[in-house]
């Protein structure tokens, strides 16, 4: 059965690019209502924005949504992650800024959040969209797939000059708590260069290296701190991922592979899926369909302590 949050809860911080202060709100929504954004500092037009694929203005640092008005959210991949990884069909994201708060890099507190208020179901199936035909889309060095498998399965692959940071590979079944025992307190990650670049253009205002981001430099990770997991970054790259593929607008049961893949290449593989006749189709989940899912599972001891 479909579920949403059994009450709302609140997140406040500042956004990793606009450096802006925000609070966003995730609250219950009925059967069939899906995922929607909506600005709250916005008085007039069209404040509601969909969390779905034909919505993403696509961007290399972060995902963002965009409504017919223009009206945009950024950095929708963490929490877009951890409401997928929770298991979540339905939910208003209320907002009061143009970007998603970056809190501590991860999707820790989010998934936290959720889990403390719990899940409410409700009397309408889960449906998903099922891969048939396996799609591709590149860019120079980068790709990802999505092929038909009974599950979602998501494997990724990075490969970086930094020595800390160096060639990482991971697979996962996303179901049973996967999600949130291996990914979700994974955090965003960037070179101590890049981010000397952002900052000359205006850019990454809000972050703080060690509260809400792994900054590699070289052969150092200079994030007091240090790591969380040895293989953090392709751990993150996989979040990120998980949180891409939920603006399928519906869970996925398919076979992703990322390679060197980022926000932008994902959502071209998106937009190829549903343009390739008969590469997907839409299923309501039988019982043990849906305890594929990611989300199914799920369970408190399982949510890792530095959330």
């Amino acid at each position: 059965m479909q579920t949403t949050i059994r009450s709302s809860i609140s997140f406040s911080g500042y956004g990793l690019h606009t450096g802006q202060k925000a609070t966003v709100t995730i609250r219950p929504a009925v059967a069939e209502h899906g995922i929607w954004f909506t600005r709250t500092d916005v008085a007039l037009g069209d404040r509601l924005i969909p969390a779905r694929w034909d919505a993403v203005l696509r961007s290399p640092l972060c995902t963002k949504i965009e409504n017919s008005s223009g009206l945009q959210v950024s950095t929708v991949e963490h929490i877009m992650a951890a409401l997928a990884g929770c298991g979540v069909h339905n939910a208003l994201v209320e907002i009061d800024g143009p970007e998603v708060p970056i809190l501590d890099g991860s999707a820790a507190p989010f998934v936290r959040g959720i889990m403390q208020r719990g899940l409410r179901t409700l009397a309408a199936p889960v449906r998903a969209f099922e891969v048939l035909k396996t799609v591709s889309a590149t860019y120079g060095l980068a790709s990802a797939t999505l092929a038909p498998a009974d599950t979602l399965r998501i494997d990724f692959e990075i490969d970086f000059d930094d020595v800390a940071i160096g060639h990482q590979k991971k697979s996962l079944v996303m179901n049973n708590g996967s999600f949130a025992r291996e990914l979700c307190d994974s955090r965003t990650f960037c070179r101590q260069i890049d981010i000397d670049e952002m900052r000359a253009k205006g850019l990454a205002l809000g972050g703080t290296p060690g509260e809400n981001a792994v900054v590699f430099d070289g052969a150092k990770v200079s994030s007091p701190g240090g790591l969380r997991h040895n293989d953090e970054p392709v751990r993150h790259k996989m979040l990120d991922a998980l949180g891409d593929l939920a603006l399928a607008g519906a869970p996925l049961i398919g076979h992703y592979t990322g390679v060197r893949a980022g926000h932008s290449l994902t959502n071209t593989l998106l937009r190829t899926l549903f343009a390739t006749p008969g590469a997907v189709r839409m299923v309501v989940c039988d019982k043990t369909t849906a305890s594929r899912l990611p989300g199914y599972g799920l369970v408190w001891n399982e949510i890792p302590a530095v959330a």
